[in-house]
């Protein structure tokens, strides 16, 4: 078997070029969800291990017959349901070029374009953001791109436990550590807890006032524990979090935790590009006090996933947790950067280049607009539903997201969600708040404009 040859790799690849434009350039005529029911891609399959090699034409034959028509199409304009998961065309390209590399970036000396790429845009991006330059490698901390803000918060907690206890790496946990979140804290942290062998015990829940984490309420948490011997070792406060886009006190949250020595790990996997514009800085406040920040490229910063920024303050608190050098992979380079000390995996492809497609395609001046766009809608949302006699804010908007219920209860909500899905020109989802069923419109898509949140309204009024 040879590989493909550089010709016959450009005629292919203009085919897989069309095919992608053409798929991207018909959404809007689609429903954002293909009527499938479990089952039916699979049962519309042909053999997908064929004998002998098949041409590239009838596997892009199979993707518009069985595929495209079983998706859920996230680049739709239409698609308000979870955060946006922006995949601008820009990055696409950034991806083949990644690809085309071929770039293996676990050590420095694996690729060391992969590396100094990604430490130069990341601390670039830090200014961008308004982060605290010790957040960069110049100021003694860096950044790094993790595959999502999952794994952020799984090795931000690695580090945590390592900073708690050195003899950590070899006696593992004790059963005394404690991680401190909200009942709105994404699911992320509570299951880095379960994978990092701490269980469920570990979990202490704060307090809410109503929808952030209290600080007074962390305290006594957190001395609680302390007086009983149990250690406090992470807390996470969240800069607009999944169900309402709660935002946490976090300069109040991070005093709590230094008194008690615990590491502060903010997670504002959607919100944190917000911070961009100037005038929306200020959902950073206090993250100059945290050990580790993180925000995510792949929502709504028009990066195709899996792109997760991580910031930490210490650059050595990660390789101290998480660094094993068997003989095979020591390479002598010196003082560099390996980025396989920095996440779980050994392995890692040059994420950057996609990130760095779309900043460059776009400028910050482009990737701001793109932002105040989206909240602009959202506002414009939001007034129509707070005039509407039969519905109900269930929160104040939080910069692009929108929550809302119908007056009649939760069966009358249900069925406007339900109602609006089933038309195939939008898609939402829900939450619950208080205990009450509520609808999310998430606007964020990369092709997302007036005249979608437009329709949205008629659909909703319906």
């Amino acid at each position: 078997m040879t590989d493909l040859d550089p010709e016959e790799f450009r005629r292919l690849g203009h085919a897989v070029v069309d095919w992608v434009a053409g798929y991207r350039g018909g959404l809007a005529a689609r429903p954002v969800r293909g009527p499938v029911v479990p089952g039916e891609v699979r049962a519309g399959l042909g053999p997908l291990v064929p004998e002998s090699a098949q041409p590239l034409d009838t596997l892009l034959a199979e993707l518009d017959r069985v595929v495209v028509p079983g998706s859920t199409h996230w680049q739709h304009p239409g698609f308000m349901a979870y955060f946006p998961a922006n995949a601008a065309l820009l990055s696409v390209l950034g991806d083949l070029l990644s690809g085309g590399l071929g770039a293996q970036g676990m050590l420095w000396s694996t690729s060391p374009a992969a590396t100094e790429v990604e430490q130069a845009l990341l601390d670039e991006l830090a200014g961008a953001l308004g982060l605290d330059p010790a957040f960069t490698f110049a100021g003694g901390g860096g950044g790094v791109i993790q595959d999502s803000a999952s794994s952020a918060a799984l090795v931000a907690l690695l580090a945590a436990l390592h900073r708690a206890s050195p003899s950590w790496r070899e006696r593992g946990v004790d059963g005394t550590e404690r991680v401190y979140v909200t009942a709105e804290t994404h699911s992320s942290v509570a299951k880095a807890v379960r994978v990092a062998g701490l269980g469920e015990r570990a979990l202490v829940v704060v307090a809410g006032t109503p929808h952030a984490m209290s600080p007074a309420a962390l305290a006594e948490a957190m001395a609680a524990d302390a007086a009983a011997g149990r250690r406090p070792v992470l807390v996470c406060p969240t800069v607009g979090t999944t169900g309402t886009g709660a935002v946490d006190p976090v300069r109040a949250v991070a005093e709590v935790a230094r008194a008690h020595g615990a590491w502060v790990h903010v997670d504002a996997a959607w919100a944190g590009v917000a911070a961009l514009c100037p005038e929306h800085r200020g959902l950073l406040d206090g993250v100059e006090l945290a050990d580790s920040f993180c925000t995510d490229a792949h929502k709504w910063l028009l990066t195709a996933f899996d792109a997760s920024l991580l910031w930490v303050r210490d650059a050595d608190a990660l390789p101290a947790a998480l660094s094993i050098t068997p003989e095979y992979l020591r390479d002598g380079a010196g003082d560099v950067v390996d980025y396989r000390d920095w996440q779980v995996p050994l392995g890692r492809r040059f994420r950057a280049l996609k990130l760095w497609a779309v900043v460059h395609g776009h400028g910050l001046d482009g990737l701001r607009a793109h932002v105040r766009g989206h909240v602009a809608l959202a506002a414009e949302l939001e007034s129509w539903i707070a005039g509407h006699p039969d519905l109900e804010l269930v929160v104040p908007r939080s910069l692009s997201l929108v929550c809302f219920r119908h007056r009649g209860g939760d069966a009358a909500t249900r069925a406007v969600l339900e109602r609006v899905n089933a038309s195939g020109e939008a898609l939402l989802s829900h939450t619950v708040v208080d205990g009450r069923y509520v609808v999310r419109v998430a606007v964020g898509g990369v092709t997302t404009g007036r005249e979608h949140v437009e329709a949205l309204w008629r659909r909703i009024r319906e």
